[in-house]
């Protein structure tokens, strides 16, 4: 069932109700809310000593605290200088009720793992971290769910869960800082999504505290949920514009642990894409990721690295696949059959099948490591955009044409996720560029990524950087639907203000 529940209703906030607001506190050791200064006019150290009051259960951190932390992907993510860290769903509850009386804005915050400057925050807001919320609540083997709470990490979710026998549908190369809330918020996609989809398609349940402080509670463990909108769905996607979530309940599948990986050398996607299908299409055989990497990227990161290449033709793509099977013989043997099957039909540039665990994990390393250009170009602008598969070739000259025409000494690298259509790109300049070149880069990136029926923004979010593509390539009407729900949900915009557009 799916309950909203005031603050004030709730008997665990009610024992709290004299620190919900400003005007309300009354400790001989701090001064009376109502006779001073307002929240907008407070020091951050000020602020935080303020909210050490609401509850206790919250836990605030301020800006000495903060000093020496590091701050994530984003260099200011920080810049509140305070960060309230709750334990509870009623401690959130209680500090955004306070902050929605006292209109402090709110910048929610998980693993600090998001590369479009959605965790960036100022001076005058209060980071909400869910970093103390950080239970596995429950694993229910027989029906393969998890309840956890915001802030535990995709991997200290899937180490509970293996203990089951049991995994995420869901993977990323940030596992280990990345977390469950935060995955919601921005609808995570990651190297399972052409099998078992994106975030959204893994969440079956959510509680999330909304902008004025009330509760939302939809904890529901099960897929068949035909009972009018799925309003969990706002909070999947949307950023921390529309509330906090505390709690998730997620699908979980079986454990494969038997496995055999490859990386092979194809001319094009299309190639990579044929490969895909047919291990798709064997029965007793799971395609675990098929991950491409073009020339320029695995080029460049193998030289970095020292990986030898020399089995791979020039001018030729890497494909990282991997597959399982009932034994690391069986998906062994699929692997080397497959591979000699298609080699000739396919034109194959080269391939390696892995002899050792050891292999394996250099072979994702250079995979995974994919902010390894950063060295030698810092603050380079970089993308997150879907197509249809079958349309990557296509979009990749096209792309490669617009930034030429830009300018003839642009380089991009370029690699993803290609049986989904995901590809991430970085332009090979160092950044930030002036804003009208940006704009030029942006418009080169983004033209006919809708009308393929792709996504400018895949994985990633929006936040602040991708605002330009938002306006331009989401249709008028969806942006009008947005904002209509933000002001119905926060009227007075204090959750992650100027981050995505309609936030």
């Amino acid at each position: 069932m799916t309950r909203i529940t005031a603050p004030a209703q709730r008997v665990a906030l009610a024992k709290t109700a004299e620190a919900l607001h400003p005007q309300h506190i009354h400790d001989k050791r701090r001064p009376d809310m109502s006779t001073t200064s307002s929240p907008s006019s407070l020091s951050a150290a000020e602020l935080a000593e303020r909210l050490r009051a609401l509850h206790a259960d919250l836990t605030v951190l301020s800006p000495a605290d903060l000093a020496g932390r590091h701050p994530g992907e984003h260099p200011e993510n920080f810049g509140a200088g305070v960060m309230a860290q709750p334990s509870s769903t009623e401690a959130t509850a209680a500090l955004v009720s306070w902050c929605a009386a006292g209109n402090v804005a709110i910048v929610p915050q998980g693993g600090l793992t998001g590369l479009v400057g959605g965790n960036v925050s100022h001076c005058g807001d209060v980071i909400l971290s869910s970093s103390r919320l950080n239970r596995v609540i429950a694993i229910e083997p027989e029906e393969m769910t998890a309840t956890v709470e915001a802030g535990v990490t995709l991997e200290a979710l899937q180490l509970a869960a293996a203990a089951h026998g049991l995994t995420t549908g869901i993977d990323l190369g940030s596992r280990g800082t990345a977390t469950i809330g935060g995955m919601v918020s921005t609808n995570a996609g990651g190297i399972l999504a052409f099998r078992n989809g994106v975030m959204r398609h893994q969440v079956l349940g959510v509680e999330a505290v909304l902008p004025s402080g009330a509760v939302f509670s939809d904890l529901t463990r099960v897929v068949k949920v035909s009972a009018g909108p799925d309003l969990k769905q706002l909070f999947i996607g949307g950023e921390g514009a529309f509330g906090f979530v505390t709690k998730v309940v997620l699908k979980l599948e079986p454990q494969r642990p038997h496995r055999a990986t490859a990386m092979l050398g194809v001319v094009d996607a299309r190639t990579a894409l044929s490969v895909v299908h047919h291990f798709r299409s064997l029965p007793a055989v799971t395609l675990e990721a098929a991950e491409m990497m073009w020339p320029r990227y695995i080029r460049n990161h193998a030289r970095l690295k020292g990986l030898d290449l020399s089995w791979l033709e020039d001018g030729a793509s890497a494909l990282l696949i991997e597959i399982s099977a009932e034994s690391v013989e069986a998906a062994t043997a699929a692997l080397e059959e497959g591979l000699e099957t298609l080699w000739e039909p396919l034109d194959l540039k080269g391939g390696i099948v892995a002899q050792s665990l050891d292999q394996t994990r250099k072979f994702w390393d250079i995979r995974e490591d994919s902010g390894f250009y950063y060295g030698e170009i810092p603050d380079a602008a970089s993308f997150d955009i879907s197509v249809p598969p079958t349309f990557l070739d296509t979009y990749v000259a096209d792309l490669e044409s617009r930034l030429k025409a830009i300018d003839p000494t642009y380089e991009a690298y370029v690699y993803g996720h290609i049986a989904d259509g995901n590809l991430h790109l970085t332009l090979d300049k160092r950044g930030p560029l002036p804003d009208p070149e940006l704009r030029a880069v942006e418009d080169a990136v983004y033209t006919g990524i809708r009308e393929a029926g792709g996504s400018f923004s895949a994985e990633h979010g929006v936040g602040f950087e991708k605002q330009h593509g938002y306006r331009i390539f989401v249709s008028e009407e969806k942006q009008a639907l947005a904002r209509t729900l933000k002001q119905a949900l926060d009227p007075k915009g204090l959750f992650n203000q100027g981050k995505v557009p309609f936030a």
